[in-house]
């Protein structure tokens, strides 16, 4: 009966996986045809033939392949694992209905918490993807799915964060490139609706006074008037651009804004000095006409699991419900 539900359960989303699939092998042809169509005195030195007898040509130096477990723990890669691991092994428990996020640390839990079902360690335990890539991977690994509604009780979710604020843990999700069905509004709803929350984020996109954008989904029909808005809070603070499909980017999205699953715009406001507060530019995007959600998530009781390349850390908050 499981296999029959994953089965159909990925069937909805093969398609635009495969598509996706589809683009990424045309460009890498396209690549591949114009470095193969390069003149051979173009090619640099690594890409020659090592055999050649032409002086002119030097030859390529013998080609030393890199230790995997040195190379992993020197890019924090071991320690990106083991803090996947514990989101798993510290929280969830069986019986227990679990949101997947999306992102390389989610991915590694994923398949963490796969391995666990199957060795029989873990038992009855259900996933709530936030995205076909978290689907796919869930369904990779074995684990039983359901959709996400909102009448569901949810015991425990993971996310990657894009940056985490010290103390707080009033994270921001969603600036990378919404690709894999990725959804703001659906990644932000399961994080709300579970009762244990954990962020797993890298040592250098946590602290205290970061920058970087937020992303702010906004109603298509109005977006340069609500944009004009978020400017006029933020200014001197921020840049606000929407965000384009691909291609150019400028303040207007270039040719190809960026229209996401649900029909919203996504304007980036880009903070050029640091965030001082999340949870208030939170509250204050939340007034203004036109924006239907936007990246923060605070003001709800999470762990962050931070990763760097000496260990893991876990931090705790505690937030006061009025």
């Amino acid at each position: 009966m499981v296999q029959i539900e994953h089965y159909i359960y990925i069937r909805k989303y093969k398609k635009k996986i495969r598509k996706e699939r589809i683009r990424g092998t045309e460009r890498m042809a396209h690549a591949s045809a114009c470095f193969f169509s390069l003149p051979h005195h173009t090619l640099p030195s690594s890409c020659r033939n090592i055999h050649s007898s032409n002086q002119n040509i030097p030859a390529r130096p013998p080609l030393e392949l890199p230790v995997p477990m040195a190379r992993a723990a020197s890019d924090g890669s071991v320690n990106l694992l083991h803090a996947a691991k514990r989101a798993v092994d510290s929280y969830v428990t069986s019986g227990m209905v679990v949101g997947l996020g999306s992102g390389r640390a989610s991915f590694l839990a994923i398949q963490h918490l796969g391995r666990r079902l199957r060795d029989g360690s873990l038992r009855d335990v259900t996933g709530i993807p936030t995205s076909v890539s978290s689907a796919s991977e869930a369904a990779k690994a074995g684990i039983p799915l359901e959709d996400y509604r909102d009448s569901l009780q949810i015991d425990f979710a993971f996310m990657d964060a894009d940056i985490i604020e010290e103390d707080t843990l009033a994270a921001v999700i969603g600036r990378r490139k919404l690709e894999g069905g990725e959804s703001i509004i659906q990644e932000k709803s399961v994080m709300k609706t579970a009762s244990n929350l954990t962020f797993i984020v890298p040592d250098k996109q946590y602290g205290k006074g970061l920058d970087g954008s937020i992303p702010v989904l906004v109603n298509t029909g109005n977006w340069m008037e609500t944009a004009e808005e978020i400017d006029d809070l933020f200014l001197g603070d921020a840049e606000v651009w929407r965000r384009p499909t691909f291609g150019h980017a400028d303040p207007h999205g270039g040719n190809f804004p960026l229209v996401t699953s649900e029909g919203h715009h996504v304007l980036d406001v880009i903070f050029t000095s640091p965030i001082l507060d999340l949870a208030q530019v939170a509250k204050d995007l939340d007034r203004i006409d036109g924006v239907v959600d936007h990246g923060v998530i605070s003001s709800i009781p999470s762990t962050a699991i931070v990763v760097s390349k000496t260990g893991v850390t876990v931090v705790n908050n505690i937030v006061e419900t009025t």
